[in-house]
């Protein structure tokens, strides 16, 4: 009689503690990992299966290696099925043929077991709320708000809209970003290339040429001494850091330090607020045309702030909101949110366009953060090149020095 495994999963996240929890659970699928994992008071942010079975009835699961869906991979799939359900076709034939289509393979494995769950009476947004960690909350909360009022095509247009405009955000964001951090690490790795393979060459043909070498070279020459010890012990920091900060970057902790020094970095500073308050004003608009209650919104909307700063100062918000007080009014007491914005949402209170109002705060940051990712980016370029041909330039000249000094001796004589 063959025997069955229960499969096991691993899993890391955060405890109702606040403090990152990692471990290894039994269960049946990972739906059910997930309530595990729930009613322990852990919310996940990683969970790979282990493996079970023998010989070829293992699955081999490599982790880290199957990608995650990124948002355009949902709202390319939302887009599709709001079009079907607007067309008069059945949610579950809808998600079939998305299912069918979706090219990654974890997200069209979690359509197809959320399909499952929808024939079988579950309601959409219940079946999405069992995979946190694919579906997003801003996601789950306005089919639920659309399935709620009866207008779930529409919900999932919303849904699409705000994926879309995120990604098209975080698309600016990585294009003034990548010319600096490529420069940069060009730098680098031709710096470190001299001091380890050039830098000794010459400091051979100083030796037979005898003589002081002038205080520049001197120091190349120590640095390219000191590359075997400090390369190698450079080389291992990078990657434990890198390690550390892929497993703590979103822990409460370390986001209470790093997410305030976001915003007051220089220059880099006011464009990632611009993008926090983006972000903001999209998703509160977002969830509040849906018809999602306010409270409910505030919190949702902290939660998907990406940035802690954001996030506490909502949660007074939602206090202040809860005793009775104005949104605008309770937002004009936190610093983060600019006199410009809280006047914006004050004249949508009053005018009972609150989302409206939003919408337009947050089309008006949208193209300040690609105003300011084209300046940076124009900014940038030209100062990078002249920090890597200055760098550059310096390490040539130092180690030519030496051989100018004999010119002149010769010259002299």
């Amino acid at each position: 009689m063959a025997s069955t495994q229960t499969p096991q999963w691993t899993y890391r996240g955060m405890g109702s503690d606040g403090k990152a929890v990692k471990g290894v659970l039994e269960a049946p699928s990972e739906a059910a990992a997930i309530q595990q994992l729930k009613a322990r008071g852990v919310f996940p942010d990683k969970l790979a299966a282990k493996g079970g079975g023998t010989g070829l009835q293992r699955e081999i699961t490599i982790p880290g290696l199957e990608r995650n869906p990124k948002l355009k991979d949902l709202a390319i799939l939302t887009r599709q099925m709001s079009t079907m359900v607007s067309s008069g076709v059945s949610i579950l034939r809808a998600m079939t043929i998305v299912q069918a289509q979706t090219e990654n393979p974890k997200l069209k494995r979690t359509v197809a077991e959320v399909a499952s769950r929808v024939e079988g009476g579950t309601a959409l947004s219940l079946a999405l709320e069992e995979f946190p960690l694919i579906f997003p909350p801003i996601m789950v909360h306005l089919i639920r708000a659309g399935e709620t009022g009866g207008f779930l095509d529409r919900s999932l247009i919303m849904v699409a809209d705000n994926f879309e405009a995120e990604t098209k955000l975080r698309a600016k964001v990585k294009s003034a970003l990548t010319y600096p951090i490529v420069v940069l690490i060009i730098a680098v790795v031709a710096v470190a290339a001299m001091l380890v393979f050039i830098v000794p060459v010459f400091e051979n043909m100083f030796k037979d040429l005898g003589g002081q070498l002038p205080g520049p070279t001197q120091m190349l020459v120590d640095l390219s001494h000191a590359m075997p010890i400090v390369l190698p012990i450079l080389v291992v920091a990078v990657i434990a850091f890198s390690m550390w900060w892929w497993r703590a970057k979103n822990t409460p902790a370390v986001r209470q330090i790093v997410d305030p020094l976001k915003l007051k970095v220089p220059v880099f500073g006011k464009l990632n607020s611009k993008i926090a308050l983006t972000r903001f004003a999209r998703n509160f608009s977002t969830m509040l045309a849906s018809g999602v209650p306010i409270l409910q919104s505030l919190s949702i909307v902290g939660a998907t702030a990406d940035n802690q700063v954001i996030t506490n100062a909502l949660e007074e918000v939602a206090d202040a909101v809860r005793q009775g007080r104005p949104i605008a009014e309770a937002l004009s007491g936190a610093d983060v949110f600019p006199d410009m914005m809280v006047q914006m949402i004050g004249i949508g209170e009053e005018s009972g366009a609150i989302d409206t109002m939003l919408e337009k705060t947050a089309n008006f940051y949208d193209d300040e953060v690609e105003t300011m990712s084209s300046q940076l980016t124009a900014l940038l370029e030209p100062l990078m090149i002249v920090f890597m041909g200055g760098l550059l330039g310096y390490m040539i000249v130092a180690l030519y020095m030496p051989m100018f000094m004999i010119f002149q001796q010769i010259q002299s004589m």
